[in-house]
């Protein structure tokens, strides 16, 4: 005695709603990456900047690393500058927004400091 077994599979349908998932979600990737590479490029001009002595020195030393990594999200006027025991502290928070549909948005916040 032999059984009958359905196909099994994805329908054209399907398919088509899955390719449609996977591009939405490739175009959102493409548009996160560059703000996360910012992200990064931030982190190691505050780390570069936390050498500074004065606030505006640090603040200088940063909108120079900033022209040299093209980044334009934040300045040196945005970071906040103290003091830990004997060193300079540097920490920045800011947030960016990706347009989805309508009124929705991607929003991403990024926060850090010197070490």
């Amino acid at each position: 005695m032999k059984l009958k077994q359905g196909q099994q599979g994805l329908t054209f349908f399907g398919l088509l709603i899955v390719g449609i998932l996977l591009a939405f979600a490739g175009v959102i990737f493409a548009q996160f990456v560059p703000t996360y590479i910012e992200f990064m490029a931030v982190e190691k001009a505050v780390q570069k900047a936390s050498e500074g002595t004065t606030v505006a020195e640090v603040r200088s030393i940063f909108d120079k690393a900033a022209q040299i990594d093209d980044i334009t999200t934040i300045t040196g006027k945005d970071l906040e500058v103290g003091k830990q025991g004997d060193r300079v502290v540097v920490s920045f928070d800011y947030q960016r927004e990706i347009p989805l549909v309508g009124p929705a948005y991607l929003v991403m916040k990024y926060t850090g400091s010197s070490k």
